[in-house]
């Protein structure tokens, strides 16, 4: 769905012809969601936007900023966790947004619903005056700002995930905790994927590289850099705990594993000479011309069944001296 607006600080007024929107006074907004390549390459044809941009809009590429004659070229990405394809667990899908910053006119492109864009043009519609008393430039920072707000939504998520993780660690070896954990670890390196390159694009912005950003403009991009720093070094630090809560799980485990071998070892200790004393009376000597006399002794069978006993509770007092029961 396309729509095209025209604002200035007075008004606000939208087109359904996007050359007459463009050749409109005032800065020329058009934005283009859930969009085809037919519709995108319409919106090509009337900017003189590079083909090269839209496949980067509907092709899998990481977050960046190209510069170009005319305009300035902005992909960034809106992540949100949801159902997965193939799995129950959540995973971070990310939808491509393109924003193509002119100078006296913005176009915004997605594949996809986008959510963000829409708060913005709410804003416009409502009569935001610093988006109407701006030009183009503000608006691609309000759109990216409120992409990059989206973020900090997501990790609060991933966090919970993680302190869940953490409670369930030290008291359970159950497999389902350490597939969360390497469920949240795969979270955060597909954000930590998404996340650099977004602050190296609008790094790019924040140094008023591009001449079609404003030097007013610059420290609102510079704001949003720093957000992206801050989001880059949560995801670092949501990275080793989550990596220190896997190496407490598998520690448990392997202590949890000791234990069982402890008792085991104390089992098989106390009946090996249990198994001896059996093997060796179990025989039949009594046509060998080695035959044990006290085969034939009325107190043999009493003697050692007493032997085997005593044998047993030596061991077994002996492990727990030991602290092995």
């Amino acid at each position: 769905m396309t729509s095209a607006l025209v604002y200035r600080s007075d008004e606000v007024t939208e087109y359904d012809d996007l050359a007459a929107a463009r050749a409109a006074r005032g800065t020329t907004w058009v934005h283009a969601g859930d969009a085809d390549r037919a519709e995108m390459d319409r919106i090509a044809d009337c900017f003189d936007l590079h083909p090269l941009t839209v496949e980067d809009i509907l092709n899998d590429v990481r977050p960046k900023t190209e510069e170009y004659e005319e305009y300035t070229f902005v992909l960034v990405k809106r992540a949100m966790l949801r159902r997965g394809d193939t799995t129950f667990d959540e995973e971070i899908k990310d939808v491509p947004i393109g924003v193509f910053i002119g100078d006296d006119w913005v176009v915004s492109m997605t594949p996809d619903s986008a959510e963000p864009v829409a708060r913005v043009r709410r804003a416009v519609d409502s009569g935001d005056e610093r988006l109407l008393h701006r030009g183009p430039d503000f608006t691609a920072y309000r759109i990216i700002d409120v992409i990059v707000d989206e973020y900090f939504t997501l990790l609060d998520a991933i966090e919970d995930d993680i302190e869940a993780v953490e409670d369930q660690v030290t008291s359970s070896t159950e497999l389902d905790t350490l597939e969360e954990i390497n469920s949240v670890r795969r979270e955060l390196l597909s954000f930590r994927k998404l996340a650099w390159p977004t602050r190296e694009a609008v790094g790019v912005l924040a140094r008023g590289d591009p001449r079609q950003i404003q030097e007013d403009t610059e420290k609102y991009y510079r704001d949003v850099y720093d957000h992206l720093v801050q989001l880059v070094d949560l995801t670092e630090t949501y990275r080793d705990l989550a990596s220190g809560a896997r190496d407490i799980y598998l520690n448990t485990l392997a202590q949890s594993t000791n234990e069982v071998m402890k008792v085991l070892t104390v089992v098989a200790t106390i009946f090996i000479p249990l198994t001896f004393v059996a093997g060796v009376y179990g025989m039949n000597f009594g046509d060998s011309p080695f035959n044990m006399p006290e085969l034939g002794w009325t107190y043999g069978y009493p003697a050692v069944m007493i032997g085997m006993i005593v044998v047993a509770l030596v061991m077994l007092g002996y492990f727990s001296r030991q602290g092995y029961v």
